[in-house]
């Protein structure tokens, strides 16, 4: 697993949503864009973090700031997820694993001592331009959202 580093070239995607809809990175040219990648749909870490993703909405989309969530999950799977807990931003499927390849988020993980292979939790924001605007190589779920705000309008 290799991630992306600042001021690298984000990488395009064309991908459907939970609505069936194509989705790609050139569709947010000029615009910020919260690209975060997680494990699975309506597990709890991953709950935490879309809900705080909902509950900052409106803060995002005042500033002008497009919020995308991404799993190896179907568009089925997403639909529920996005349904269920009332999400009002995309959730691309990636079952095919090439965003996360090429983000550098699928990899090797652990848990109880077991090795598998799955999708690490990492947030990017890509700026205007289409680069890599700053990275979270791990990710608490807790009040995620709020700690991009933060670093945004600190920049």
């Amino acid at each position: 697993m290799a991630l992306l580093e600042v001021g690298d070239k984000a990488p395009a995607f064309r991908a459907k949503d939970q609505e069936g809809e194509t989705v790609s990175l050139s569709d947010f040219k000029g615009k910020k864009l919260v690209l975060y990648f997680y494990p699975k749909d309506d597990t709890p870490g991953c709950t935490k973090e879309a809900c705080s993703f909902r509950d900052g909405w409106l803060k995002f989309r005042k500033r002008g700031i497009a919020v995308l969530g991404v799993s190896t999950d179907d568009e089925k799977s997403h639909r529920k997820f996005a349904d269920k807990f009332s999400l009002p931003f995309p959730l691309l499927a990636d079952p095919e694993k090439k965003i996360v390849t090429d983000y550098g988020v699928w990899g090797e993980k652990s848990m109880y001592g077991r090795k598998y292979m799955g999708t690490h939790r990492v947030t990017y924001v890509i700026d205007e331009k289409g680069k890599i605007a700053a990275v979270w190589p791990k990710v608490k779920p807790d009040g995620h959202a709020d700690e991009i705000l933060e670093a945004i309008s600190s920049t």
